[in-house]
C-alpha cells in the first residue's frame, strides 16, 4: 500500500501540456480527470486512514482508478 497521491501530472509527466489543454477544450476528457482525481482522493484517504474503509472496498477503489488511469493514457495517446 502506498500513501503516495497517485496525481495525473505524476503518472503522466510526459503528457502534462496535453492534459491542460485537453481538460479545457475537451469536455469528455474533463470528465475523466475530474473522475480520476475524486477516486484518487478517496483511495488516498483510505490508505492515510483518513477515512478508513474495508480492505475490499479500498481495492475496489484502487482497482477502478487503475481502470480510469488506463483509460486516460490510452485518450492521450490517441490524441
Amino acid at each position: 500500500m502506498s500513501n503516495t497521491p497517485h496525481e495525473l501530472s505524476a503518472e503522466f509527466p510526459e503528457f502534462i501540456e496535453k492534459m491542460s489543454s485537453l481538460k479545457v477544450a475537451d469536455k469528455h476528457f474533463a470528465r475523466l480527470a475530474e473522475d480520476y482525481h475524486a477516486l484518487n482522493r478517496k483511495v488516498h484517504a483510505a490508505e492515510t486512514n483518513v477515512q478508513p474503509r474495508e480492505e475490499l472496498a479500498e481495492m475496489d477503489l484502487r482497482k477502478r482508478r487503475g481502470a480510469l488511469k488506463d483509460e486516460i493514457y490510452a485518450y492521450l495517446k490517441a490524441n
